[in-house]
């Protein structure tokens, strides 16, 4: 058994995650931690999130953060669902020991540290680490991931946008920007109450317009500029993302066709649907699905692509990742 942790399991994620490990045939959830002056500290997760009941019996022990090398060097397998500044700041002491970490934050993700600054707002000093970092696109990124110590998980909207795009790499005119517009419900924001999440007061709208964080990680990954706009909808969780593309003078449908279907073929977690996904088709699940619609005359490719932001935007594709790093198949403890 892989002796596990998750630090920041308080969280929507972090809940998620404990779920996950906790019936995964083998790994071995051994311990849940959270901040030093979290008011969840001492309690028993089940008593934080009720669907947990009876299930964990796993109290949340504050973080020691003088410990971090004891941590590093007792577990097997660390899942950081912490803050981006406390995953940037523990890093250091995390990695280089026993265990591999699997960081669900954005610290570890954009590979230039300049870009970086400018869009989470602090200065990263961690270049060596960043250099070493994995990208956790678990459907596409699986040889790497195998190897890795250090995984950088991706965030939700880009997983979503990523597993849309990636398949059209060749066949997308370059001359034109892909143009992804994506929404989310409210726990993409996290637990911690916010007059700007709260459920009561969003209805839906675009924000983070033209400067969000996850647009340099999208197009960095995708290996081209994207315009990105994100929404914040009124429901709990999963992301829709449709995005519009121009395609290469001559692309067809089926070229299209058979472009995803070559990408996802051994994939039991993309499913390439035959008509439009829902985001009530996903959530709860580990799934991405998609679909897609072309129009010859123009060019002009649509796809939608839906995913639940807790799940595969984060906590199941964080053990879609493990799951390959230790050496069993990506959906081993998410699908039958």
């Amino acid at each position: 058994m892989i002796k596990t942790c998750i630090i920041g399991a308080s969280g929507y994620t972090g809940a998620e995650l404990a779920a996950i490990v906790n019936q995964h045939p083998n790994f071995e959830l051994a311990a849940l931690f959270v901040s030093t002056n979290s008011a969840d500290a001492g309690k028993p997760l089940g008593d934080i999130h009720p669907k947990l009941f009876g299930q964990i019996s796993l109290k949340l022990q504050p973080i020691d953060e003088s410990k971090l090398t004891d941590l590093a060097t007792n577990f097997d397998l660390i899942f950081l669902a912490t803050p981006h500044e406390a995953s940037h700041k523990w890093m250091t002491d995390l990695t280089g020991r026993k265990a591999v970490v699997m960081d669900l934050s954005g610290a570890f993700r954009i590979k230039d540290k300049h870009v970086f600054a400018d869009y989470y707002g602090f200065e990263h000093t961690a270049a060596d680490l960043l250099d070493k970092a994995v990208y956790g696109l678990a459907d596409w990124h699986q040889d790497e991931i195998s190897k890795a110590n250090l995984v950088a998980v991706p965030g939700c909207y880009p997983t979503a946008s990523l597993t849309a795009l990636k398949p059209l790499e060749q066949l997308i005119d370059p001359a034109y920007f892909p143009v992804i517009n994506a929404t989310s419900g409210v726990s993409g924001a996290g637990r911690k109450a916010a007059l700007t999440s709260s459920f009561t007061e969003v209805s839906l709208q675009a924000y983070g317009v033209l400067g969000h964080r996850h647009q340099p990680e999208i197009a960095d990954y995708f290996g081209a500029p994207v315009i990105f706009t994100p929404h914040l909808g009124n429901f709990k969780r999963g992301i829709l993302a449709t995005i519009c593309v121009k395609m290469h003078a001559g692309t067809t449908q089926a070229q299209i066709n058979a472009t995803y279907k070559a990408a996802y073929k051994d994939s039991s977690i993309v499913r390439l649907r035959n008509s439009w996904p829902k985001i009530d088709d996903v959530t709860h699940t580990p799934y991405c699905d998609l679909f897609w619609k072309y129009d010859e005359k123009t060019g002009y490719l649509i796809v939608s692509s839906a995913i639940d932001n807790l799940l595969k935007g984060a906590a199941s594709q964080a053990m879609q990742c493990a799951n390959l790093r230790f050496g069993f198949e990506s959906h081993a403890g998410l699908v039958n």
